[in-house]
């Protein structure tokens, strides 16, 4: 199993996407940890969006596509579906 995530950190005010065949509670807690990557800056970040895709390809496809868009406002938009979806699942 894969993922495609979305974090965000509330102290930068930044979106980061990636990937992961880990378990995402491993991976956040990388992200969280003391690194010299982009998210070693805060330990503050916590996942907003996750998808699930069956290999490696597949994930890495959406996450290059989600920083294609170059748009925060599309991210906003992606997230704000997913949780209208949540709430109403027969939308």
């Amino acid at each position: 199993m894969f993922h495609c995530y979305i974090l965000y950190s509330p102290s930068l005010n930044k979106f980061y996407i990636g990937h992961t065949g880990d378990s995402l509670t491993n991976r956040l807690r990388k992200h969280n940890s003391n690194h010299k990557g982009f998210t070693g800056q805060k330990a503050d970040w916590s996942i907003v969006h996750k998808e699930m895709f069956d290999n490696k390809d597949q994930a890495l496809a959406r996450e290059k596509e989600i920083k294609a868009w170059k748009s925060r406002v599309m991210i906003q938009k992606l997230l704000e579906r997913y949780t209208k979806n949540l709430k109403h699942p027969d939308l």
